[in-house]
């Protein structure tokens, strides 16, 4: 690699990551460590970033544009063995051939898997689950079109006669970030904004959230219990919420996950 590409690689490492190692950047550029701390040192030099002790900091991060609430990848780490077993539940409801609209999410992601086996046409705003049902499966991918924020991993249109009006979905499959007797919470306006327009594009709204999220309060309401058709969330729920769901006439799928639990502390 030229040294100039090599420079590129690093300032654009340090950007995205704020401190690299020097071993990081060898393995990025291909160079030896002798190259890439001169390289560094160069770079240094120019005051496009700082050497550091074992690598190099970036001089500022840049202020990316970003949602309210945790990042994706902050958040696929949380209660990962329920997630599994209710996206498993959730695709179990799919058929060969269905249009279904799958909204980003660390839940709504776990589909990806089991969504190999079957042939449909999936509308989605996230890019991870896109480039998964790309490369591994066989079901066609549609992606909505707007402004990519990185964090959360989604795109989201600010537009309103986007392609989203363009598809018909029998089921839309989507997370949330809390749940209570007013209906479905989010954080931010933007992506409520976003999400109530592919609400609109389905016939059905299943939603996907882990027991948690029904002590989860936001103050923005997405939409009211009675537009929901299905919850699928994990044996962790209580009574009490269980009979709220059923007064509001949503149908609840309870994935067991107490003994996939059992199963990982054995293995």
């Amino acid at each position: 690699m030229h040294e100039k590409d090599r420079h590129r690689v690093i300032l654009s490492a340090v950007q995205d990551r704020s401190v690299v190692t020097v071993a990081e950047l060898c393995v990025l550029t291909g160079a030896s460590e002798a190259t890439v701390r001169r390289d560094v040192g160069t770079l240094d030099g120019q005051g496009k970033l700082r050497r550091v002790r074992g690598g190099a900091e970036a001089l500022m991060t840049t202020p990316f544009v970003g949602l309210a609430g945790r990042p994706f990848s902050y958040n696929e780490t949380i209660n990962s063995v329920e997630k599994q077993a209710i996206a498993k539940a959730a695709v179990e409801l799919c058929t060969d051939g269905d249009p279904i609209i799958i909204n980003g999410g660390t839940t709504t992601f776990q589909m990806v898997h089991p969504l190999a086996s079957l042939q449909m046409q999936v509308f989605t705003n996230s890019f991870p689950i896109a480039e998964h049902l790309l490369k591994n499966t066989r079901n066609t991918v549609l992606l909505s079109g707007g402004v990519i924020y990185r964090e959360q991993n989604i795109i989201l249109s600010p537009f309103d006669n986007d392609v989203t009006r363009n598809f018909y979905a029998k089921r839309m499959f989507m997370g949330a970030q809390g749940i209570g007797p007013l209906g479905l919470m989010e954080q931010d306006p933007l992506l409520i904004q976003a999400e109530q327009k592919l609400i609109g594009q389905a016939e059905e709204l299943v939603v996907l959230v882990d027991s948690s999220k029904f002590a989860n309060r936001s103050s923005l309401i997405l939409c009211p219990l009675n537009r929901i058709t299905t919850i699928i969330t994990d044996d962790g729920i209580d009574d009490r919420t269980a009979a709220m769901l059923e007064a509001a006439d949503v149908n609840l799928i309870v994935a067991p996950t107490k003994g996939a639990q059992k199963e990982g502390a054995v293995s």
